[in-house]
């Protein structure tokens, strides 16, 4: 049986990872922070193995988890971290992980949602997400610090209502979650709102950033952020 997690070093603090094992739609970035006084780790995959033992953690140290929203393919590991950090508009969902809330029906009903057996035995029929209550929750212009580096909340709807990205203003690093990625995006599942999406793609189009780090796909650069913005904004 291969390896669960892909994992992909980006530089000497920054790792993502990926399942995959998992139907493509569900097959999620999970990013890893190594910072100066804590680590960070922004999104969670499906829960399907044990996310945290695979991370290099240096024992004691603090680790922050961030979820860019409530869906299924960001959360599912998200009870493993004892300091979880989400958006207000979400954070009932986060405590319960309904639903109709996380999308995990979509998921069970794919018929070949998985490639190989999981870890901890679960199987997309018997799916299910553990709750994860918040123990800090974001608004906008929440700062997360890391010691080395700071994160400045944006909250991004549209592709959720509590949809948030984490943006390094000092060096333009950007982790967008859902609300921008490379690949088609979604704004017609239950809880998207596309005039909130309008909206949302109208700043992003504005925003100064570096690098891109999108909840699905490969990161890119500000000059495709803006064209993926700005051809959803044509779209309509």
């Amino acid at each position: 049986m291969t390896p669960w997690f892909s994992t992909e070093p980006l530089s000497n603090r920054l790792t993502r990872i990926s399942e995959p094992h998992v139907h493509s739609f569900f097959r999620a970035n999970v990013f890893h922070v190594i910072g100066r006084d804590a680590d960070l780790v922004v999104d969670f995959g499906m829960g399907l193995a044990c996310l945290r033992e695979t991370l290099p953690i240096r024992p004691g140290k603090p680790v922050l988890a961030v979820a860019t929203h409530v869906h299924v393919d960001h959360v599912g590991a998200f009870h493993e971290f004892e300091t979880r950090m989400g958006h207000a508009a979400e954070a009932e969902a986060f405590a319960g992980m309904p639903d109709a809330a996380t999308l995990a029906g979509y998921f069970r009903a794919q018929p070949q949602a998985l490639a190989q057996a999981a870890p901890n035995g679960m199987t997309a029929a018997d799916y299910c997400i553990a709750p994860a209550p918040l123990t800090r929750i974001l608004h906008e212009n929440d700062v997360i610090d890391l010691g080395d580096a700071a994160y400045t909340v944006l909250h991004l709807p549209g592709h959720s209502p509590g949809s948030i990205g984490l943006l390094d203003e000092r060096t333009g690093e950007f982790f967008a979650g859902d609300a921008i990625y490379e690949g088609q995006l979604v704004d017609d599942l239950p809880g998207c709102d596309r005039q909130a999406y309008r909206r949302t793609m109208s700043r992003l189009a504005g925003l100064d950033v570096g690098v891109v780090h999108g909840g699905h796909g490969a990161e890119f650069d500000r000059e495709r952020m803006q064209a993926i913005a700005r051809s959803y904004l044509d779209a309509e």
